[in-house]
């Protein structure tokens, strides 16, 4: 029996039942409010536009709520039949904004709740291309990331500490949604991380600008191969280049040291592909 989703008319702006969204031009807020809690719960996040709403309700994640203008609710009509019961606020442009706390003209908002990060080998069982990420903390960048390795087929992305959340809404935005589908983790040991995929059987290739580093034209692809990345201008760290197996780089003409991060690594991931 399909499951009729809930719709209900939202008038003020203060509604406690759209609290999931509120202030979403508050990054720091956003990351207080969404992030894990000391009793276990994984948090929740928050993703915008028909297309990435559309790709959520088809995912993993389990939907907490949407809000939506009625253009936004029109975009959405043949798949809120995936909602599993989750309510549907349908406001004016004008509240939808006062909510958010921006212009907001993407017509769709939802709200989802986090899953458990598995455990890095578990992650990595069943995959024979993984993306490695250390320092990236622009979320745009990130999302690109994940669009790319979505792209080159990636089975999995492995995050350092100290990179950004790639479920901040800018981050699933830029990826159109695929942060949705590749599997990813944040790993808390590094670079030992490094030397654990090394250890099931992994090639790990550092991408660096080093002009000592080899060609990645001259890299044969192979079976289970990791590349890892950094961030452009402190690349990545020494531990985590004497931690890799091969160090490789992307032939640039004579005055240009580096590309975009999520650039680099499609040039590589296609060549690995």
């Amino acid at each position: 029996m399909d499951v009729v989703a809930t719709i209900v008319p939202i008038d003020d702006p203060s509604d406690d039942r759209v609290r999931d969204f509120v202030g979403l031009n508050d990054p720091e807020s956003r990351r207080r409010r969404e992030a894990a809690t000391v009793d276990g719960n994984p948090g929740f996040f928050v993703v915008e536009g028909p297309l990435v709403v559309r790709r959520l309700l088809g995912s993993r994640f389990r939907v907490r709520s949407l809000l939506v203008t009625e253009r936004g609710l029109r975009a959405l009509d043949s798949d809120l039949d995936l909602l599993a019961g989750a309510p549907v606020y349908v406001a004016d442009q004008a509240v939808v904004d006062a909510i958010g706390g921006f212009n907001f003209h993407r017509g769709a908002l939802a709200s989802a709740h986090r899953r458990r990060l598995p455990d890095l080998a578990s992650l990595v069982e069943s995959t024979d291309r993984v993306v490695m990420v250390e320092g990236v903390n622009d979320h745009e960048n990130l999302g690109a990331l994940f669009r790319n390795a979505a792209a080159f087929g990636v089975g999995a992305v492995v995050l350092d500490p100290t990179t950004a959340d790639p479920l901040y809404r800018r981050s699933t935005r830029v990826s159109v949604g695929h942060v949705l589908a590749v599997p990813f983790t944040h790993v808390r040991e590094w670079p030992d991380a490094i030397a654990l995929l090394r250890s099931v059987g992994f090639e790990v290739l550092a991408l660096t600008p080093s002009a000592d580093a080899d060609d990645i034209r001259d890299v044969p692809a192979a079976r289970r191969q990791a590349l890892l990345v950094g961030a452009e201008g402190p690349g990545l760290s020494p531990a985590a280049l004497a931690t890799a197996d091969r160090r490789v780089r992307i032939a640039m003409a004579a005055g240009v040291d580096s590309l975009n991060v999520a650039t680099a690594a499609a040039i590589a991931l296609h060549h690995l592909a």
